[in-house]
């Protein structure tokens, strides 16, 4: 049985990941859940968010033109409510507040979201 894919991204994301990385380079994205923009995927250079027992690392997301794949953690506490969904990372217009890498752009990431079928 092959493991249960949770978490991609658009063409869009991709793109963005693309340009941060080129800048910053490794990325990885944290989910707290938290209120507000803790709710949002926050971009951050690999290793400045510091991960631990209380998080989840839901996939490392392959990107073309990207070295590294790009983690995407999520609190434990958060797992637990989404943990029966697909996430896929997007990018729309706006900027977010926080400390994520992709504020300065003027847009944001945002998860769009759906039950995982039978099958997965």
């Amino acid at each position: 049985m092959s493991e249960v894919s949770r978490i991609a991204l658009t063409p869009a994301a991709a793109e963005l990941i693309r340009r941060l990385s080129a800048a910053h380079g490794p990325l990885m994205f944290h989910q707290s859940g938290g209120c507000c923009d803790g709710s949002a995927p926050m971009c951050y250079p690999l290793g400045e968010f510091r991960t631990g027992a209380s998080d989840v690392l839901l996939g490392e997301l392959a990107v073309d033109g990207v070295e590294l794949p790009v983690g995407f953690w999520m609190s434990a506490s958060q797992f637990e409510r989404w943990r029966h969904t697909h996430l896929t990372v997007d990018v729309v217009p706006g900027r977010g507040s926080g400390f994520s890498l992709e504020a300065p752009e003027g847009v944001r990431f945002l998860i769009r979201s759906r039950l995982l079928d039978t099958r997965e």
